[in-house]
């Protein structure tokens, strides 16, 4: 079986070899209705700028992703010193100096919020560079792809150990690559529990068996889950499973980067380029190597035009410059551009959609690009739709700052009693009675003074804390804590007449933090 072929295509001074290779996914394909048996697409290792850039962001996310749980953040004796924290025993989100409680899960949302129109923005700019570089499929696929090619050498090798027999070397090969991808798949299934538990303790009971059982199964799924996504299923995920190529379309315009084949400077295309400008024809600048095609992880010729499956990772950008360096040829056959820009140069090469396409039009005599063919303005990223998104983004981020910064750490909760309502006590004076909840949201113990605030001739006793009826308390409050206190407010008959209105205040006066409460006073004959 013919794998590779070092066919040369002569071009310019210099060759460049042919790979035989055929786009997996093609636009014109007959598919079936549902669901096609997986293709095996065997991705060439891609070198240059893009390639090193998805090298970076690869190093970057998997180490956040690995590495932050072990961050370790000194929030005082009362608290857990892990910077990222998902404590759900405690109902408490940590992120470095910033602790959420449930009841601000606005800024959990307004996150969620300013993640959502930070994809839109980038989408709109620079089309799925979201899908190419940081999705978590497309980087644990690079991750595995870097595992394979370790093992079993680049794509004619694979190639060639894929069809051939199952001889003692292929096993051997097969079994250490998946041994590595299940050892990854583990340590992505146990980076993940690591932030919900403190993390050197969870994995000293995860290792000894005395970890409990959701943390067994929730590895368990994250294992099986990556090894499926990433070592197997790959491209499948992002053209049968992920919504996001679908959608992806309403968020694309004219003024969109996206990766674009210059057919108007690359058509027609042609092996033996030097033979054939000499016969006095008309050829384009690609030479029909394949090196595009050989790379893609979608297995998609992206010669074919614009593409549900094409992920916009720029590989096939760093092949086809590479054969463009080779036969003295300026970059950017295979680029990022906009359909405008794209359009305003198909219509110089085709003279204005007359004629078929001639290079020649777009191209002077010693090699340089006409005045006329247009190329990217970094301009047109600031067009109104993405300052828009811009402007929604920075927005929810400055109102989550200034609201993270000037919320209160000492809460008030009242709750009057509904049965009964108030009592008359024997010598005719009534009484109400309040279950307070104060929240001490800091990491610190401290004494809250807890008074009363109108009605001046009302008194208030707290269960557990003092029998003597008052109208000033102080409680000691431990520290990240939510504490309810029973309350009863007494009004002496004389002045029990008619419902009332006053406030529970809880102040911290170390701090200057207080806060209050309006409540109730209810009494017989009155309103309900």
């Amino acid at each position: 079986m013919k794998l590779y072929t070092a066919e040369s295509v002569a071009a310019g001074d210099a060759s460049v070899e042919r790979i035989d290779v055929k786009a997996v996914h093609s636009p014109g394909e007959k598919r079936q209705p549902l669901y096609e048996k997986r293709k095996k697409i065997f991705p060439k290792r891609a070198e240059g700028r893009f390639r090193r850039f998805k090298w970076l962001v690869m190093l970057v996310t998997l180490g956040i992703y690995y590495l932050t749980p072990w961050i370790r953040w000194d929030r005082g004796p009362f608290a857990p010193d892990q910077a990222v924290l998902v404590d759900l025993a405690s109902r408490r989100f940590y992120f470095f100096f910033i602790e959420i409680w449930p009841q601000e899960f606005i800024f959990v949302a307004g996150l969620l919020v300013m993640a959502g129109f930070g994809l839109f923005l980038l989408t709109s700019a620079v089309g799925r560079a979201w899908c190419g570089y940081a999705c978590p499929q497309t980087v644990w696929v690079d991750l595995f792809l870097v595992v394979e090619r370790f093992i079993e050498g680049d794509r004619n090798a694979r190639m060639k150990l894929d069809a051939g027999p199952w001889t003692a070397n292929k096993i051997a090969k097969r079994v250490v690559k998946h041994s590595i991808w299940i050892a990854i798949a583990i340590a992505t299934g146990g980076a993940w529990i690591f932030y919900f538990a403190d993390a050197p303790s969870l994995a000293f009971d995860f290792i000894t068996g005395q970890a409990a059982f959701v943390a067994y199964s929730t590895v368990a799924i994250l294992t099986a889950t990556t090894y499926l996504l990433g070592g197997l299923m790959r491209e499948q995920v992002c053209i049968y499973m992920c919504p996001w190529p679908r959608i992806q379309g309403a968020m694309l315009d004219e003024h969109s980067l996206v990766v674009t084949y210059n057919d108007w400077r690359g058509e027609p295309r042609s092996r033996h380029a030097k033979k054939a400008a000499a016969s006095g024809q008309i050829v384009g600048d690609c030479v029909d190597c394949n090196a595009c095609v050989a790379v893609c992880p979608m297995g998609i010729d992206i010669r074919d035009g614009q593409q549900m499956a094409c992920i916009t990772c720029a590989l096939c950008i760093d092949a086809c410059d590479g054969v463009m360096d080779k036969i003295g040829k300026e970059r950017g056959l295979i680029a990022y551009a906009t359909l405008d820009e794209y359009d305003a140069n198909m219509a110089l090469a085709t003279a204005g959609g007359t004629s078929p396409i001639n290079p020649t039009r777009t191209r002077k005599p010693d090699g340089g690009f006409v005045e006329g063919v247009r190329h990217f303005n970094w301009k047109i990223l600031l067009r109104p739709r993405t300052l828009l998104y811009m402007g929604v983004w920075t927005a929810v981020g400055i109102g989550l700052v200034v609201a993270l910064l000037s919320r209160d750490r000492l809460e008030i909760n009242v709750l009057h009693d509904r049965n009964p309502q108030f009592v008359m006590e024997s010598d005719g004076s009534i009484r109400n009675g309040y279950t307070v909840r104060l929240l001490n949201m800091i990491p610190e113990p401290r004494t809250i003074m807890l008074t009363l605030d109108g009605m001046p001739e009302a008194t208030m006793k707290i269960i557990g804390i003092s029998d003597v009826p008052g109208r000033e308390f102080a409680i000691e409050a431990a520290p990240d804590k939510a504490m309810a206190l029973k309350v009863y407010v007494t009004l002496p008959k004389d002045e029990a007449k008619s419902e009332a209105s006053f406030h529970f205040i809880a102040e911290d006066r170390s701090s200057h933090e207080r806060n209050s409460y309006s409540a109730n006073f209810f009494v017989p004959g009155g309103k309900r």
